[in-house]
C-alpha cells in the first residue's frame, strides 16, 4: 500500500525499550506527521517501568505485552545463539518484532520500527543480524529502524512513500553524541543510561537460570522472578533454597511466594532471612531448608533454633520445628554461583 492509497494518516507500530534510542526513533517519525504507536515486552528479565516512564514523559501511547511463555520457549534453542550471557540477542528482537507484527495486522498499523542503531553493538546491532532478525520475525520489508536508516538499504516502507527517507537519519558506531544533540532539539533530558536493563546479560542471574533449565527443567513464571534475589541452593533435581540477603531481597521474594505451592520458612525467635523451599516438601529438604535458614541468622552454631514454616500442603505436618543450628559453610556445596 502506498502514501496515496491511504486516506488516513500513517500508522507506525515501534518496539520502545524506553531508552534514549527507541524514543528518539518515535519523534523522528512523529515530526514527519506520522502516527506513533510504541508496544513494550515484559518478563522475568525485563520491565515495562522505563517504556511506561517514557509513554508519559512523550504522550506517546504504549502497549504492554507479557510474553514470557514464548520467549522461554525460543530460550531451549535460540537459533542465533546466545551472546556472551543467556541473552539471545538477536532471536530476542526476531521475536518482538514477529509479536508486534500481529498487533500491527490486528490494529492496522503501516509498519514496525525500532531504535536500534547499524554498530552500536558489535554482534547484535550489524547488518548481518539487523538481517536476521527481519527475516526470522514473519515481518520482512515491514521493519524501519529510523535512526540508521541512511545506512541500510531502502525498504519497502520508504519506497512506498509512507515514510520520507530524506528526513531520517544515517547514525552509525556506538558515540551517542548525534543522539545527545537530538535529544535537547527535541526537548529529552531525562532518560536511562544505555547500558540496559536485560537480566540475561547478568553472569549471576544468567548462571541461576542455565542452571534452572539444566537441572530443573520444568518450572512455572513465579520461579524465574526468584532468580533475581537471594542466595540459591539445590537440594535435589526438582527442589531449591532460595535465601534473602537484605530486607530488598525479603521483600521481593514474597511478592512472588505462592503458599499454595512453597513453603515459607523464617526464624521464629530473631531477626533473620526469608527462606524459600520450591519443589518437593519432603521431611528431609524441610529440614535442610530449616537449617540453612538457622544457619544465615545471628543463632550461634550449636544452638537450636525454632523455624516457623508456612505453606504446608497437608495438615499433618508441623508448622514449627527445632533444629541445630551449624555454621552455613556446611551448605557452600549446595549453593549455584
Amino acid at each position: 500500500m502506498t502514501a496515496q492509497e491511504i486516506s488516513r494518516p500513517v500508522k507506525g507500530l515501534g518496539l520502545c525499550s524506553g531508552g534514549l534510542d527507541s524514543i528518539l526513533s518515535a519523534l523522528v517519525l512523529k515530526r514527519q506527521n506520522i502516527d506513533v504507536t510504541w508496544i513494550c515486552f515484559e518478563t522475568p528479565f525485563f520491565s515495562p517501568a522505563s517504556a511506561q516512564k517514557a509513554s508519559r514523559m512523550t504522550g506517546i501511547p504504549l502497549i504492554t505485552m507479557d510474553i514470557t511463555d514464548p520467549y522461554m520457549e525460543m530460550m531451549k534453542a535460540p537459533r542465533g545463539g546466545f551472546g556472551k550471557n543467556m541473552n539471545p540477542c538477536m532471536d530476542c528482537h526476531a521475536l518482538m518484532f514477529a509479536k508486534a507484527g500481529q498487533v500491527l495486522e490486528k490494529e492496522g498499523f503501516d509498519f514496525l520500527f525500532s531504535g536500534e542503531v547499524v554498530g552500536q553493538r558489535p554482534k547484535s546491532q550489524n547488518k548481518n543480524a539487523l538481517r536476521y532478525v527481519e527475516k526470522n520475525s514473519g515481518f520482512d520489508g515491514r521493519i524501519l529502524r529510523p535512526l540508521c536508516a541512511g545506512r541500510l538499504p531502502e525498504t519497502p516502507v520508504e519506497k512506498a512513500g509512507l515514510v520520507d527517507r530524506e528526513q531520517l537519519l544515517d547514525i552509525t558506531g556506538r558515540s551517542r553524541k548525534v543522539q545527545m544533540q537530538l535529544a535537547k532539539e527535541f526537548g529529552i533530558t531525562d532518560y536511562p543510561s544505555p547500558a540496559g536493563g536485560c537480566l540475561l546479560t547478568d553472569i549471576g542471574f544468567s548462571n541461576r537460570l542455565r542452571e534452572l533449565m539444566t537441572v530443573q527443567k520444568k518450572f512455572e513464571k513465579r520461579e524465574l522472578f526468584y532468580l533475581k534475589n537471594g542466595r540459591h541452593f539445590r537440594l535435589d533435581d526438582e527442589t531449591k533454597v532460595i535465601v534473602g540477603r537484605s530486607r530488598y531481597d525479603n521483600a521481593h521474594l514474597l511478592k512472588h511466594y505462592d503458599a499454595q505451592k512453597d513453603l515459607l520458612i523464617k526464624h521464629a525467635r530473631m531477626a533473620g532471612p526469608d527462606v524459600i523451599l520450591t519443589g518437593q516438601q519432603t521431611e528431609k529438604n524441610i529440614q535442610t531448608a530449616a537449617m540453612i535458614c538457622a544457619a544465615y541468622t545471628k543463632a550461634k552454631p550449636g544452638e537450636i533454633s525454632e523455624i516457623n514454616i508456612t505453606g504446608l500442603d497437608t495438615i499433618d505436618k508441623k508448622d514449627r520445628i527445632r533444629v541445630e543450628t551449624v555454621h552455613s559453610d556446611r551448605f557452600k556445596d549446595l549453593i549455584i554461583q
